[in-house]
């Protein structure tokens, strides 16, 4: 596969050979793709593909049989790293969903700094697309995403402390996304 992992069919077939047995993962995860295809025109052309690729992606880690520091972010992101994925496929897998928020939480900073993180448009493109998809791939707003998350992992779990912290982040990217999709007319 190599470098046509950042192509959203190769993509798509690799998520495909992982994501399935996971049930509602995997619907989130197509639900994530076609979200990124539909806001896609928030980032350069040039960067359109590598968008729904890494949407495809993101949540790779989730498989058992990649799962190794027990982070999904990471241990996505080492496994493109195997296969050969170009780096900013790699670094948007790694660093999707303000991961930073949640590696802190985890210990997991050090790790997660292995990988750069690319703050822009396309990244925010990204987190607009996983933070408006609920878990089995319905649309939510910003809002009722983030509060599904909350009421899903309890007060003191690594991922709600992280998202709470990681609210005005995420939220602050959506409204990017937003604000250029109507710069555009979209």
């Amino acid at each position: 596969m190599g470098s046509s992992l950042d192509t959203p069919s190769a993509a798509a077939q690799l998520a495909e050979a992982y994501l399935p047995p996971l049930g509602n993962r995997w619907l989130h995860t197509q639900a994530v793709a076609a979200r990124a295809a539909e806001i896609s025109a928030a980032v350069p052309v040039d960067d359109r593909e590598l968008l729904v690729a890494a949407a495809w992606l993101h949540d790779l880690g989730y498989a058992p049989e990649l799962r190794d520091t027990g982070f999904h972010p990471i241990d996505g992101a080492r496994h493109l790293v195997t296969l050969g994925a170009p780096r900013r496929l790699v670094c948007l897998v790694a660093h999707h969903s303000g991961a930073v928020f949640e590696a802190e939480q985890r210990g997991l900073t050090a790790e997660l700094s292995a990988f750069e993180r690319e703050d822009g448009p396309i990244l925010d493109a990204l987190i607009c697309a996983d933070m408006t998809t609920g878990p089995a791939g319905e649309s939510f707003d910003f809002d009722e995403r983030v509060d599904e998350i909350l009421v899903r992992y309890a007060p003191g779990n690594e991922v709600h402390t992280a998202i709470s912290n990681a609210r005005p982040y995420l939220g602050a990217a959506v409204a990017r996304v937003r604000e250029r999709l109507a710069g555009i007319g979209v």
